[in-house]
């Protein structure tokens, strides 16, 4: 046991190394890389041979992880708030299957959208699935709720999800450590049909899902994570889960804080302490970090008209971050910081890289497209999306990962033509060979470009899946292999490149263009160094 200075991410990591995990799996997504990140260079992770290796999306890594809980063992499956979408399927039935050894699911949700499409809430999944769930306030009861997260969920046999937030995740404090755990034994389920979703297996595993949570409801009431800090003063009662919690407290350093609160960090939400606020307090301000879940809740069940105010009711932003001014405005405090950054401070806008092999390939497309017009490329979520911005203004779609290549496709379906989709090297392996084979199938009038850097660029340079693979994998879906073209995106091959994407466009079919150069970021990475020199790439 000792005391560690951590990112809440990386207390999450520590949590499940001493709460006796076998395994991480994991696609990486800001904000909740460093968590897997974390394991892969842990010491000890390595003597245990614990697995630490990146899936190719978050619904193979739910599913491996689904796989390493029927084996006996404990594991835990990371992914943004997101990647859940990707997940959904093997998330939400595997409380209906339940588990074997504990299953812990972490989802990083990114409220205000740092580097996210949407700012969803993953409660919102929990609920759906009807499984416990913990949100940590601190990063030491980031790591407590990693360590006991396994016992939680062996105790109910589920999964139990596990949610934090951007700023919990990437700010660091002092995190006491609790006693290593031994790992599970391999042992199989004792009821060998439990992972078996035939209907009429799934129907009696339903029944068991709905019969436990009065259950873990109790578990809530009970649970430490969860406190009710009584007041004097009855006028104002405060919810505040998670991190709003901090917030709150921020707000009371220098004076006392009479007020009736309820801090929350295990769910089902504990509905006799919500009661007893809601009995004992004239009104009551839900602190909510994230959708107003809680709030809505509190709809459904309260009694004698009490007033509630939060998000709901524009007392707090329905969108954004929560921080200590807006818990202070929320209060009715007088004095609060603005928050107004001084205009010195100019706001400086993300761009590629010096040296982005993505700008040559940028530069080249918008070069061949010429002819055609605006409005015809669609791309995917990586660094190549910064080519919406000036000077570049190159694509015009970014959805989700992989729906560059099947926007495409419905593009040209409608007749517009040509239609070209741009996609990365990581991304195509996450979710992208799916829309590749309705191309193939239909042989649809698509231009796909697979700009390939050997790396899963912007979440800091992960393992890519489509290492020396993309070219065999097109063949393998279909792509004939003299519409498989590739260059080196650089400034003095552009006439070549301007080439070759003109002939491709020109194809009343499927085409692959794979701009390849290396990341330059990835340079002083002397494992891939040693990867790309086994597989003759440059």
């Amino acid at each position: 046991m000792q005391k560690l200075l951590l990112l809440g991410d990386e207390a999450i990591a520590q949590g499940a190394l001493d709460g006796g995990m076998s395994g991480i799996y994991a696609y990486p997504g800001t904000p909740s890389t460093e968590i897997t990140e974390y394991v892969q260079a842990s010491k000890f992770a390595k003597e245990k041979n614990i697995h630490s290796q990146w899936s190719a999306n978050e619904k193979t890594a739910m599913e491996s992880a689904l796989g390493m809980s029927y084996a006996g063992k404990r594991a835990m499956v990371c992914m943004k708030h997101v990647g859940l979408n990707v997940a959904a399927d093997a998330f939400v039935n595997s409380s209906i299957t339940g588990v074997n050894g504990g299953l812990v699911v972490v989802a990083a949700d990114d409220p205000s959208m740092h580097s996210s499409q949407n700012e969803q809430d993953s409660r919102f999944y929990g609920n759906f699935a009807m499984m416990p769930m913990l949100e940590p306030v601190d990063q030491q009861e980031a790591y407590e709720m990693s360590y006991h997260g396994f016992e939680l969920s062996e105790k109910f046999k589920l999964p139990v999800l596990l949610k934090v937030t951007t700023r919990l995740a990437h700010s660091r404090a002092g995190v006491q450590t609790m006693e290593q755990k031994a790992e599970n034994e391999v042992s199989l389920p004792s009821n060998l049909t439990q992972f078996v979703l035939l209907p009429s297996i799934a129907r009696k595993q339903y029944k068991t899902l709905l019969g436990i949570q009065s259950a873990l409801e109790e578990a809530s009431e009970e649970s430490k994570f969860n406190k009710y800090i009584d007041g004097s003063d009855k006028s104002l009662g405060i919810i505040a889960p998670g991190i709003a919690y901090n917030y709150l407290m921020e707000n009371f350093q220098d004076k006392e804080l009479n007020n009736p609160v309820l801090k929350i960090g295990q769910y089902p939400i504990p509905r006799k302490q919500i009661m007893k606020m809601i009995e004992e307090c004239d009104r009551i301000l839900v602190l909510e970090e994230g959708a107003p879940i809680i709030e809505e809740s509190l709809k459904g069940y309260q009694e004698a008209g009490t007033p509630i105010s939060g998000r709901l009711d524009g007392t707090l932003p329905r969108d954004g971050e929560l921080n200590p001014n807006l818990v202070a405005k929320a209060l009715g405090f007088e004095t609060v910081l603005d928050g107004e950054i001084p205009e010195l401070v100019r706001n400086r806008p993300p761009s590629m890289c010096v040296g982005c092999g993505h700008i040559d390939a940028y530069e080249a497309l918008n070069e061949s497209l010429k002819e055609y017009g605006t409005g015809r490329v669609f791309s995917d979520i990586g660094c190549y999306t910064l080519g919406a911005l000036p000077p570049y203004n190159a694509i015009n779609s970014c959805v989700d990962m992989g729906a560059s290549i099947t926007m495409a496709k419905g593009a040209a379906d409608a007749g517009l033509i040509p239609a070209v989709a741009v996609i990365g090297d990581s991304t195509f392996t996450h979710s992208g060979m799916t829309g590749l084979i309705d191309c193939v199938t239909e042989n649809s009038p698509v231009t796909i470009i697979i700009s390939d850097n050997y790396t899963t660029g912007m979440t800091g340079g992960q393992d890519s899946k489509a290492l020396g693979r993309i070219e065999d994998i097109c063949k393998g879906i279909g792509v004939h292999p003299d519409h498989i073209r590739v260059f080196r995106p650089l400034k003095k091959n552009m006439d070549e490149m301007v080439q070759i994407m003109k002939e491709e466009l020109t194809y009343k079919g499927v085409s692959v263009i794979i701009p390849r150069r290396q990341c330059v970021q990835t340079m002083k990475n002397k494992k891939l160094a040693e990867q790309l020199k086994e597989l003759n790439l440059k």
